[in-house]
């Protein structure tokens, strides 16, 4: 078996934590769920699954991951034993399925960061009869969409080749310092344009009658938000702590990461409200996945200074989007090195390769994104998530609590208390999640798909 890796110092394993929920959870799916859950309502929300949930969940990832110093399927095996290798075998299929139509998302950013290059915003949006949502229809898919979706996989394939310390900690060290002074940049420009206030008032003036008229459709989508922008159910936090030493305190570290990555959440808030309420946009939440894009490509239309506001967001985001997919095909790359000694390059290759074929489908038709979003964010991630809750907080343990004080000292009372957090809020939460995932997508299937095939094959 080829020689194990570690992270170089704590901060390359802290910023490639951060850096793999970064783009992927954060800038380009927190506006449009926020949105959906009606502004500052499912931020209040969000933010006490963060620290009630999130905290004591990525522990668990971390302790099996450190414990075994394996990839999931080897973790999960060493740890629960051979049957729990299917489980490990969720999470590589999890981030396999994700990084498949993230890359493609990721090139659609590059492609409205090089609009920005070729001029206003608004004379793009007039070349397609003044209908933003309809440029983003017409550039999601297509000749260009695949070259892009091409060209990102290439760069994710070479960073992950090069391996955890010239690689993927480099990379990181450059990319999330970047990322982070590019929004704050972003923020205060925001804070700047007329009619910004209303953004603010929507994002930061919770009303808590919505919160009680509301809370069976905010409680699962608060949730699910909390662990997708944590990478948790993706075999990412496993991977990456398996590259650990022991002497590291992983609830300093855990800490650390939530802090980064859920000001990160608020600080992308900051930018894209005030935005969309100065360009005059005040309903969001209705466009999905795209939201991003129709939305804000028409406020930077409006608003003074937008061409160059708009190429450095959908930028920054570009950015964003390549430190979340180099997690992601790590957990897949890991997989490979560890269980059938396959050298990284080729290992990187090979899986970067399959993973970019099964994308190839979502440049052709966005029924294909839904496929693929709904199947790996509604059930494969949160299936993956409680299966590993169910065996740290019932199966094993005191194993999860030996681990964690490593680098900690004896815990006492407060091990048990985090395990009791796993035992019971933490499976409700995956176990109504997955209800109402699994439900979301049989409506899907016999629905809009059905609808697609009977209309297409």
């Amino acid at each position: 078996m080829a020689q194990r890796e570690t992270w170089a110092t704590r901060t390359g394993f802290i910023l490639a934590a951060v850096g793999s929920a970064v783009g992927l959870g954060n800038i380009w799916r927190f506006p449009f769920v926020t949105g959906e859950g009606g502004g500052a309502a499912f931020l209040v929300v969000y933010l006490l699954f963060i620290a009630l949930v999130g905290f004591p969940a990525i522990l668990a990832e971390f302790v099996v991951g450190r414990r075994t110093e394996r990839n999931p399927v080897g973790a999960l095996l060493e740890y629960g034993g051979n049957a729990w290798k299917y489980v490990g075998g969720i999470f590589i299929v999890t981030g396999f399925v994700i990084l498949s139509y993230y890359s493609v998302i990721a090139g659609w950013f590059i492609r409205y960061a090089g609009e920005g290059l070729r001029g206003s915003y608004a004379d793009h949006i007039a070349s397609y009869d003044g209908d933003p949502e309809l440029m983003f229809d017409t550039l999601a898919v297509g000749l260009d969409a695949f070259i892009l979706h091409t060209v990102f996989m290439v760069l994710t394939v070479g960073i992950v080749a090069l391996g955890i310390r010239k690689g993927i900690e480099l990379a990181v060290k450059v990319m999330v310092p970047a990322i982070i002074v590019l929004l704050l940049g972003l923020a205060v420009w925001a804070y700047t344009l007329p009619g910004a206030g209303g953004g603010y008032e929507y994002y930061l003036s919770p009303d808590f009658g919505v919160i009680a008229d509301n809370w069976v459709e905010l409680l699962p989508a608060a949730a699910g938000q909390a662990f997708f922008t944590l990478s948790l159910g993706m075999g990412v936090m496993i991977t990456y702590a398996s590259y650990l030493g022991k002497d590291r305190n992983l609830a300093k570290d855990g800490g650390m990461i939530i802090g980064f990555d859920t000001g990160i959440a608020f600080l992308t808030g900051l930018v894209v409200f005030p935005i969309m309420w100065a360009g005059d946009l005040t309903d969001p939440g209705e466009g999905g996945p795209g939201e991003i894009f129709v939305a804000l490509t028409q406020a930077f239309a409006e608003i003074s200074g937008g061409q160059f506001l708009g190429l450095l967001f959908f930028a920054t985001v570009a950015i964003a989007a390549l430190s979340s997919a180099i997690s992601l095909l790590e957990v897949v790359t890991s997989y490979a090195i560890d269980e059938y000694g396959v050298e990284r390059w080729k290992a990187a290759a090979g899986m970067g390769g399959a993973i970019y074929l099964l994308g190839v489908p979502v440049t052709y038709d966005l029924v294909f994104l839904d496929l693929l979003d709904l199947f790996a964010d509604a059930i494969l991630l949160v299936f993956g998530a409680l299966m590993l809750s169910i065996l740290v907080g019932w199966i094993a343990p005191q194993m999860a609590v030996d681990e964690l004080e490593k680098g900690i000292g004896e815990l006492g009372s407060i091990g048990t208390l985090w395990i009791w957090a796993i035992r019971v809020p933490i499976i409700i939460v995956l176990v109504v999640s997955l209800y109402l995932g699994i439900v979301d997508y049989v409506d899907f299937l016999t629905g809009d798909f059905a609808g697609w095939i009977d209309e297409n094959l």
